[in-house]
């Protein structure tokens, strides 16, 4: 043997001694996680995406008896279940390694969970159970009723209007609990009478409710006939001269953001100019998802419109969608339950093809049709899917709202304009000043305030 062959042997038994060297019981059977995830790459002849940070220094246990050779997806739930990681089907040979999302599951997971669902109710007199239940569970896990009784009888500030071709917007303000305080904008016909109500949530969208598209839909509704009233979402927009950005990942913000919704209809429900047989509640995304929650506490709506956001597989990313454990009611449930508890109030799902709102049509309609039917009810609630368009509120997700509200509260077609709206500079749009120098003097300053006072109504 000559010497570059005893240097390449010794090598080789090298390697074998470094490879299998914790390869033993003793061990745990013990491998890089990094090593086992490029195994199964090569051997499944599949692509796996991961940032650094997911395996770095991780190392799993008893690593090879973890992988089935027959099964790339069982192998995947074997090696990343002990880091409470998950995989997510990208392509046909694509998977992305992730963090483990509560709030997120596999379209197959929706399947399941609509045909369980199912099985809970074959008529009314049982559904109507299931809904009592629903309605009852979701306060209680959402914690509102105490912050309802607490609330500030305090009536709004609402400005001065200013006027647009066939509209007119005010801002207001509204302090909820004491030091809490909500703004948003009150969108309403130009001309006088008794018009239908519209209360839209706002989603996380850029610039939230100062954006173009979201501007654009309150005043055409307005000028189609409708008052329409938004407002930011907790620690978003005027709320974040009370409270930094990162509160609104606080699971309070769901019960806040509820609180605020159901305290503007309150304040909005009884004026001269409301016809209280025309209550809706409209809203894209995480507004979508408060769309559904505020219908369920909320016997007062009348027509519903949740926009790219309804699913069975998806509770929503931001715990001020599911932060607390609204979703765990009544055995578990999920939005197009939720959502169906308004049956056979007239209602609309607008989804799309790039997100998790695919399945709407094949696996949620369905589903939410099958109960509207229970009350002979099917032509009540519909679903305008656009399957080559993501995740916005564009010009066909508004045009299917305008429709909708038309039908369904009588509102004048012919006003469907959008270029006749003015898009107005978010300096307009603030209740507080450009700086926050009209700030009330009690309002709270901290998110620990806030806290703090939410600790005393539990």
């Amino acid at each position: 043997m000559n010497i570059k062959a005893i240097i390449l042997s010794t090598a080789l038994v090298l390697s074998g001694s470094t490879l299998f060297a914790q390869q033993d019981s003793d061990h745990k059977y013990q491998r890089p996680l990094k090593d086992v995830l490029m195994e199964i790459s090569k051997h499944f002849n599949v692509r796996l995406k991961w940032t650094d940070v997911i395996v770095d220094g991780k190392m799993l246990d008893y690593a090879d008896s973890r992988i089935r050779s027959y099964s790339v997806e069982e192998s995947l739930n074997n090696v990343l279940a002990p880091f409470d990681y998950k995989f997510v089907k990208q392509g046909d040979n694509l998977y992305k390694i992730k963090n483990y999302e509560y709030a997120r599951r596999t379209d197959e997971d929706g399947v399941k969970m609509i045909k369980y669902l199912n099985s809970l109710y074959a008529d009314s007199v049982q559904w109507n159970k299931r809904k009592e239940c629903l309605r009852k569970e979701v306060r209680e896990r959402l914690g509102i009723d105490p912050l309802l009784k607490a609330r500030v009888n305090a009536k709004p500030v609402i400005s001065k209007e200013r006027i647009y071709s066939g509209y007119t917007v005010q801002n207001f303000s509204l302090e909820t609990l004491p030091g809490l305080y909500v703004c948003g904008s009150i969108y309403k016909p130009l001309i006088k009478g008794k018009f239908p109500l519209i209360i839209c949530p706002n989603g996380h969208f850029l610039d939230g409710r100062y954006r173009k598209d979201q501007q654009q839909r309150m005043a055409t509704l307005a000028r189609m006939g409708a008052i329409c009233v938004d407002y930011d979402l907790f620690a978003w927009g005027e709320s974040m001269l009370q409270f930094p950005g990162e509160a609104h990942r606080k699971s309070a913000a769901q019960v806040i953001q509820a609180l605020n919704g159901i305290s503007i209809l309150d304040f909005m429900y009884n004026r001269k100019d409301v016809d209280k047989k025309r209550i809706g509640v409209n809203g894209g995304s995480g507004g979508g998802s408060q769309t559904v929650l505020l219908s369920v506490l909320d016997q007062r709506y009348t027509a519903l419109c949740p926009v790219v956001s309804l699913s069975s597989h998806f509770d929503g990313g931001c715990p001020c969608e599911s932060g607390l454990p609204v979703f765990y009611s009544c055995g578990g449930t999920v939005a197009a339950e939720l959502a169906a508890t308004n049956a056979p109030k007239p209602m609309l799902i607008v989804s799309d093809g790039q997100d998790w709102t695919s399945t709407v049509p094949t696996l949620e309609f369905p589903y939410i049709k099958r109960i509207y039917d229970f009350y002979g009810a099917t032509d009540k609630v519909t679903n305008v899917h656009l399957p080559a368009e993501g995740h916005d509120f564009g010009p066909n997700k508004r045009n299917a709202v305008y429709n909708f509200f038309a039908d369904a509260f009588n509102l004048k077609k012919q006003m469907l304009d959008e270029s006749k709206v003015t898009i107005e500079p978010k300096e307009n749009m603030y209740s507080f000043g450009d700086k926050g120098e009209k700030l009330p003097k009690n309002a709270m300053r901290s998110f620990e305030e806030l806290e703090k006072l939410l600790n005393t109504l539990k």
